[in-house]
């Protein structure tokens, strides 16, 4: 056999890589990328479990998204910062660690606390992509005939793939958000409410459960555009969608629809609970200060007409419609509340 041969990848470990990058090049769905990624470097090495953390780059801490070998469960709530243990030194420096023995390295003794099975070793590699370290892969207790220098390169290979494909989906859903956002409130704009209302009026006739709507309207807001100005009309609209996002429950949506004018949609909500919700919801509203970058200090006032679905129809404009209607009820008999039928 000469040199050239010998150097050659062996058949079955490019058709495993050929399968991986197909794999991870025909879905942006993450949960489905890192399932993918699993799959197939458990066939590059036999160990007793695979992990794969993480990054919340918002808590600078990872999260256990999947593992192999039926311990998700014991590792679904567990957390590891930066820095810490096995995966978080992994995260912080960008690069492989690979411990034969684990009993007395203490990176190894923090994180294992957590797990469900004994460490006598690891492999763990950095996600690392062209925007940064995204997470972890750790390979606990692997064969020790298989931790060889050609078998770490081949998993190199497959978690810098990985980490391309898990940027592509974050880019992926950036984009999409985009596409679902108000630029102004940050709020999900009328494209998505009719999407997200859609399929909120299927589910409600397949389990028969209402679902209800508040079309809110602020009242005598280009007053403020004509007194402080578009720059503080603006600033106002954004601060009253965020308003909106916290009083609302965490089950329902909250769209700007255009203009000066939002939508709440609140799933499974019969027509008394929603008038319950939008008086408590508009009376929070009306008595909030807002404070304006410039110093001022405003308040808004606002319209509010309710829709309940089957009863006001079943389709989204129909919905809409009457909800709208009765807005436009609330603006000509006085303002400032919420529709009473």
């Amino acid at each position: 056999m000469t040199n050239e041969t010998e150097g050659r990848i062996p058949l079955e470990d490019l058709l495993v890589f050929h399968q991986l990058a197909r794999s991870l090049n025909s879905s942006f769905d993450l949960d489905t990328i890192l399932r993918t990624i699993l799959e197939h470097m458990e066939r590059i090495m036999e160990a007793e479990l695979w992990t794969l953390l993480m990054l919340d780059e918002a808590t600078q801490e990872l999260y256990y998204a999947i593992a192999a070998g039926g311990e998700q469960d014991a590792l679904s709530g567990l957390r590891v910062k930066v820095g810490e243990g096995v995966a978080g030194w992994v995260v912080q420096h960008g690069e492989t660690l690979i411990v034969p023995e684990a009993v007395d390295d203490p990176r190894v003794q923090d994180e294992a606390n957590g797990k469900p099975k004994a460490v006598r070793s690891v492999i763990a590699l950095p996600l690392r992509g062209r925007k940064g370290t995204h997470g972890a892969i750790e390979i606990y207790n692997p064969r020790a005939d298989q931790m060889t220098d050609y078998t770490i390169a081949f998993l190199h290979i497959l978690a810098d793939h990985a980490a391309i494909a898990i940027e592509n989906s974050h880019d992926v859903s950036r984009i999409q958000q985009l596409t679902i956002t108000d630029d102004t409130t940050g709020l999900y704009n009328v494209r998505h409410l009719y999407n997200v209302l859609g399929r909120e009026l299927v589910r409600s006739s397949r389990h028969q459960m209402p679902v209800s709507l508040a079309f809110l309207d602020l009242d005598r807001f280009k007053l403020v555009n004509d007194v402080h100005g578009h720059l503080v009309g603006s600033e106002l609209l954004a601060s009253t969608g965020k308003r909106l996002q916290e009083l609302a429950r965490k089950q329902d949506w909250c769209f700007r629809y255009g203009g000066d004018e939002f939508v709440i949609l609140m799933p499974d909500t019969g027509a008394e609970d929603a008038l319950d919700l939008a008086d408590k919801l508009l009376d929070a509203l009306m008595t909030t200060q807002f404070h304006m970058k410039n110093g001022l200090e405003l308040t808004v006032h606002a319209s509010v007409g309710l829709a309940t679905a089957p009863v006001d129809g079943t389709t989204v404009h129909t919905v809409i419609g009457a909800a709208d209607a009765r807005m436009y009820l609330v603006k000509n008999n006085g303002r400032g509340h919420v529709w009473h039928p």
